[in-house]
Formats: structure tokens, C-alpha cells, sequence
């Protein structure tokens, strides 16, 4: 199945090192969408002056000091509410498995394209996992300037490592580590954000599916450079389906958010993890933690890897509804109740540029 996939899709690889100067149709974004679409080192220039995302310095919530660590809850608090993400500091990751795990990943994709191929998915009959590039989903039949390698990685009892990357021999080892230091960092984020609605502290993470069925899903996205970054797109504008999203970068610019009625490129900030607030926390805080529309720019000169890790709950053991302690006669229930599979068939959060409601 994996060759009819390559058939049918080209991987982004191969295309832009067969020399073309010109990208396929298919690739092109619509007109009114490219008004706003450049290469992403000019467009990081460009917007240096105005608005940025936030940097959430996370050592203060550790603090014994009671004011410290309310202060620390006060600033995740407004940054989740205002942009719906942030850069985290301090945030208790070893910066030297941090380098490790963008230098297995990019061993991985500077593999021959047969070895990747080896770990290749076959969306059409649901097997996700795996190496892949998107297949069109949509009447235009545009596509993504993007590869990339998808698997879960946390909790371990629940990974499939037949399917991991046997190379570089390191990946595994490497991947499982990260997988257990971000789900200590999750836990602290979802403390400060429960803190942050004046809940207990553990009362998200419990609507979540908790420490047994919380899911981190890890996307590896491989962005190569492209002739003409000012007609494509590495990922679509989009929200996250996930409660929580945690993005790792390789220091090459790419990622926009649309705040305040406009795209706002996002600044490399070293020794940081950016992290989103998804489509699961907004409805379960209904609405005051914003799940941010958010894509990917490409460019000429270097290549981008960013590594995603969803933090996703149980697709049908839980129901998602707004939580009785944040609705209120001035705060109605914005969201009806759904499981997150539900949520997702639907695709309630099929934002874009100018329309942000929900649809009935």
C-alpha cells in the first residue's frame, strides 16, 4: 500500500530537489490567501516590530513563595486567554535532550527517501502512524509543502515501536525520554491553567482522561525549501483539535498565528517551547482560553523541522462540555457536549480569516 501512497502523492522532498523552479498546481494556494502569504524569513522580518507572542517564564510556579507562584498562574492565565499561546521558559526539559531529539529527527529525514519509506503510512485505510505527506482533502485538491513522521509517544504501555525509526539507533531511546520529561510539563501546564479558571489544580488534567489516557502525539514536520514560498503553504490555517500542543523548532522561522485581525509571524526565541491552547481547553473552559488559528510559512533558504506533540484525551470514554464552574448567567455554554472523536468528525473548528464562530 505504502508505493500507491508515493504514487499518489510525490514526497515534498523529491520535488524540490529535482531542481524545479516553479511548484505544482497543486500547491498553490488560492489567490486571496496569498495576499497574505510570503517567504517566512522576510515575513519574521517584517513583523518584528509589532505585537509578539508572549514568554511565560514557568520557574515561579515551582516557587515555595505563594505570591510567586500566583503571579507565575496570572501570566499562563493571561497569555492563554489573550493569544492562546505562548513561548515557555524554565520549563524543566534537560536542554541537552531537547538538542538530541532535533538531531535524531533530522537524521531521520536526511535518511535515503527508500529508508523512509520503509515507515511509510496509508491514510486511506486509517493507518496514520508513520512516515507520510497530506493527501488532498479538499475539492481544490491543494496540498502542503510538508513531509512528515507521526506516532504516539506517551503513555509507553501504549506506543507501537515496530513502527518507530530503528535510525539513527538513538531515536528510540532519545524519543521515549522526551515523551516522559514534556508529560511532567504537561501536568504543570494544565495545573497552572485549572489555577488560572479558580479550579483545583488537578481538575483539568482529570477531565483530560488523566496520567492513564492522555495521549501525546508527536508530528515531525519536515518543510523543505521551496522556489516560490510566497504561492505555498507548510500547513494550512487551522486549530489544533488537541487540549494542548507543544511545538520544538530547529531555529528556522515559520510559524504565524492570526492575532488581532492579522498574521503575526513567530520570532525563534532560543531555549523556548512554544505551546498552544487547542480546541479540547476552549471548551472545557468555555471560550477564555482561546484555541489559536495558526499555519506554517515555508522559504528559500533553509530547511524547517518543527516537532508537534498533541496532547490528546480519549476519543470516546469522556465527554468535552464547558465545566460548571466556568459558566455563568454572563457566560452561557458556548460549546454543546461532544467526545473528542465527535469533535473531530465534525470539525468544529474549521476556522478561517474572518469567520471565528462555531457552526451550529
Amino acid at each position: 500500500m505504502a508505493t500507491k501512497v508515493v504514487s499518489a502523492v510525490p514526497r515534498v522532498e523529491i520535488l524540490a530537489r529535482s531542481g524545479i523552479n516553479e511548484i505544482p498546481t497543486e500547491y498553490i494556494r488560492p489567490e486571496s490567501e496569498r495576499l497574505s502569504v510570503g517567504d517566512a524569513f522576510e515575513e519574521v522580518r517584517k513583523t518584528a516590530e509589532g505585537p509578539q507572542i508572549p514568554v511565560v517564564d514557568l520557574q515561579g510556579f515551582d516557587s515555595p513563595d505563594e505570591a510567586v507562584r500566583l503571579a507565575c498562574v496570572e501570566e499562563v492565565k493571561k497569555a492563554a486567554s489573550d493569544w492562546g499561546v505562548m513561548h515557555i521558559v524554565n520549563h524543566g526539559i534537560s536542554l541537552e535532550l531537547i538538542e538530541q531529539l532535533r538531531r535524531v529527527g533530522k537524521e531521520f529525514f536526511d535518511l535515503p527517501i527508500e529508508q523512509k519509506e520503509q515507515y511509510a503510512n496509508d491514510q486511506s485505510s486509517g493507518k496514520i502512524q508513520g512516515y507520510g505527506s497530506k493527501l488532498a482533502n479538499n475539492a481544490s485538491g491543494q496540498l502542503e509543502w510538508e513531509d512528515y513522521f507521526f506516532h504516539l509517544i506517551f503513555p509507553e504501555e501504549k506506543t507501537d515501536l515496530s513502527i518507530w525509526p530503528k535510525q539513527p539507533s538513538d531515536y528510540i531511546e532519545v524519543t521515549k525520554e522526551f515523551g516522559k520529561q514534556l508529560r511532567v510539563v504537561v501536568t504543570k501546564m494544565l495545573q497552572a491553567l485549572s489555577l488560572g479558571l479558580g479550579l483545583k489544580e488537578g481538575k483539568l488534567e482529570e477531565e483530560l482522561g488523566g496520567m492513564e489516557d492522555l495521549l501525546l502525539q508527536m508530528k515531525i514536520n519536515y518543510y523543505p525549501i521551496c522556489p516560490q514560498p510566497e504561492l505555498a503553504l507548510g500547513v494550512e490555517a487551522h486549530t489544533d483539535v488537541s487540549a494542548l500542543s507543544f511545538i520544538l523548532h530547529n531555529m528556522v522561522p515559520g510559524l504565524q498565528v492570526y492575532y488581532g485581525g492579522k498574521w503575526v509571524t513567530a520570532k525563534c526565541v532560543p531555549d523556548t517551547i512554544i505551546m498552544h491552547v487547542g480546541d479540547c481547553l476552549e471548551i472545557l473552559s468555555n471560550g477564555l482560553y482561546k484555541s489559536i488559528l495558526h499555519r506554517g510559512l515555508v522559504n528559500k533558504e533553509k530547511v524547517r523541522i518543527s516537532w508537534a506533540v498533541f496532547c490528546e484525551p480519549p476519543k470516546d470514554r469522556i465527554v468535552l462540555t464547558p465545566l460548571q464552574d466556568v459558566v455563568s448567567d454572563d457566560n452561557p455554554p458556548k460549546f454543546p457536549p461532544r467526545t473528542f472523536d465527535q469533535h473531530i468528525q465534525h470539525k468544529l473548528f474549521r476556522k478561517s480569516q474572518g469567520e471565528f464562530n462555531t457552526p451550529n
